[in-house]
């Protein structure tokens, strides 16, 4: 009795279990066994669903559910991080060009062609090398900020005041400057162009100097000038130096005065004050050769880059310049003058004539 009160006690606590393990042998009793068909109250309850019993301990147990997407821990999948990091850069790179170009894409800006700024009688000629995207898109020759060339047209003395973009029309007239490019194609870096094209484009370039036949054709980068050397003069251009070059345009008294790239990408001269020098020098070239300044000086400098030739450029224009001041004599004399040169702060650079920046040495010589 004591047995069978806690097998009875047991099958009521957990009847569960008796239903997944006994399950089928409750269902095949024999029907002979009389008593306890009889004595009801002492069969199990749970003997009366068998079927059911029998399917609900087929049913699997649970699973443990998921998180929500987004919230998975651990390491996302190889490579998966880093697909949606450039998908996503991708659009937004889409999307600053859309904002730059006012909506239009990439490809309808590089449909746009850059025109030439170009007639007879010009002192100088620029040349570049193709139209990139923000020329194309403003039509205006050299727009980017970051490009160095207006900045150093004026730190020269090429013009009288800053001008910018919006002033490459008015060059010819006023200062005898014109634009053109070797290549037409407007595409987003000089990379993207084929070798073909820049050597056809040499010849295109070729018949333009012959056809207006300017007085200097200024090479903005070495790039241009090597190819348009090999393909003209047919010489394998080699350790180029800057500055006035030995060839003539065929046909032609135009000279070929090469300078450094005016981009700020140029890694030789990253700043603007040190490309200043070819720009003074290309200015008395110009001078010489229009008759304003009668001095050998041109053909006995040394068209690399040196930076003490170009200090003191910069000091004798400035001592020009001072020279003209009532007070210039009594200022040296005080010394007052270099006191406050020592005292220009590194700022100050940018934001002054290339001319300004070198200390006056002519007080300390007469001391």
């Amino acid at each position: 009795r004591y047995q069978t009160n806690s097998q009875q006690y047991q099958a009521e606590q957990v009847p569960q279990y008796h239903q997944m393990v006994n399950a089928a042998q409750y269902a095949e009793r024999p029907v002979e066994d009389k008593i306890m068909t009889d004595l009801s109250v002492h069969q199990d309850p749970y003997l009366d669903q068998p079927q059911q019993l029998h399917q609900l301990s087929a049913q699997p147990p649970a699973l443990p559910t998921t998180p929500a997407k987004g919230k998975k821990r651990g390491r996302p999948p190889k490579g998966e991080g880093k697909e949606k990091t450039e998908a996503e850069e991708s659009a937004k790179k889409a999307k600053r060009m859309l904002d730059r170009f006012n909506g239009m894409s990439v490809e309808e800006v590089m449909a746009r062609k850059l025109p030439d700024i170009i007639t007879h009688n010009l002192d100088m000629l620029i040349i570049g090398i193709n139209p990139g995207l923000l020329s194309a898109y403003k039509g205006r020759h050299y727009p980017n900020p970051g490009n160095h060339f207006w900045k150093c047209l004026y730190l020269s003395g090429l013009t009288e005041e800053q001008l910018n973009h919006m002033h490459d029309q008015t060059l010819p007239e006023r200062y005898g400057i014109g634009f053109t490019n070797m290549v037409e194609r407007t595409t987003p870096g000089s990379k993207d162009l084929s070798n073909k094209e820049i050597r056809e484009g040499g010849h295109q370039l070729l018949e333009k100097l012959q056809k207006y036949r300017p007085l200097i054709a200024v090479f903005n980068g070495k790039c241009i000038y090597e190819t348009f050397c090999k393909e003209i003069f047919g010489v394998k251009a080699k350790n180029l130096e800057f500055g006035l070059q030995p060839y003539k345009v065929p046909e032609t008294e135009t000279v070929c005065y090469l300078m450094p790239s005016s981009s700020p990408r140029c890694a030789q001269f990253p700043r603007a004050q040190d490309k200043v020098h070819f720009f003074i020098k290309l200015k008395e070239l110009r001078d010489q050769m229009k008759g304003v300044v009668r001095t050998q000086e041109i053909q006995e400098t040394n068209y690399s880059f040196d930076l003490t030739v170009a200090k003191e450029d910069a000091k004798r224009l400035a001592i020009k310049e001072e020279q003209h001041d009532p007070g210039y004599e009594e200022t040296c004399a005080q010394g007052s003058h270099q006191n406050s040169l020592d005292q220009v702060s590194d700022n100050w650079w940018t934001m002054q004539p290339f001319a300004d920046q070198i200390p006056d040495i002519r007080c300390s010589n007469s001391n």
